[in-house]
């Protein structure tokens, strides 16, 4: 089997396969057209891999552990051990979603409240800069209405960048590694 028929198969992005395949946790055969051949055993080998991913197991941790596996010995301790640190991640991380979940409804409720304003030479957007503390230098001030085009271009800006500041570097599928 080729890597896009494998792919498909394990609805996983063929590049990961790719990337899998240089860092060495795959190791297909190679066709007489120089294509990667992947076999049973590989194909195994990328399921397992990918059940390991979705358990949170890092691509290093799942080195190790097919390291063991393929000298004959027992991985189980190691991935008893391997999971724990894991598992205390993926708390931190459900505990901070929770926080920036309570901060979000914090600023709906807060932004309900204020005024739309146009950007001067304090504020490019008052709502933001003023999450933490009411502003009240826009709301002092006779509010100009804001444009439907202007609505538009804001609402197309933020439905393309809204990223919490802690998940820029973090992976979210199989495809990243």
């Amino acid at each position: 089997m080729r890597v896009q028929q494998l792919a498909q198969q394990q609805n996983v992005n063929a590049n990961t396969i790719r990337h899998y395949v240089r860092i060495g946790l795959l190791s297909p055969q190679k066709d007489s057209s120089g294509y990667h051949n992947f076999g049973q055993s590989e194909q195994k080998r990328l399921a397992f891999i990918l059940q390991a991913r979705d358990l949170g197991f890092t691509l290093d941790d799942i080195q190790q552990i097919l390291l063991l596996a393929g000298q004959g010995e027992s991985p189980c301790p190691t991935v008893r051990q391997l999971i724990e640190p894991r598992l205390d991640d993926a708390r931190a991380k459900l505990a901070a979603m929770q926080h920036l979940v309570e901060r979000m409804e914090a600023a709906v409720q807060q932004w309900q409240q204020q005024p739309d304003c146009h950007p001067c030479g304090d504020h490019i957007c008052h709502l933001i800069e003023g999450v933490h503390q009411p502003d009240d230098s826009c709301a002092a001030a006779e509010p100009r209405p804001v444009s439907a085009t202007a609505n538009n271009a804001n609402a197309a800006m933020v439905a393309n960048t809204q990223v919490p500041q802690g998940d820029r570097q973090q992976e979210t599928s199989h495809e990243l590694s």
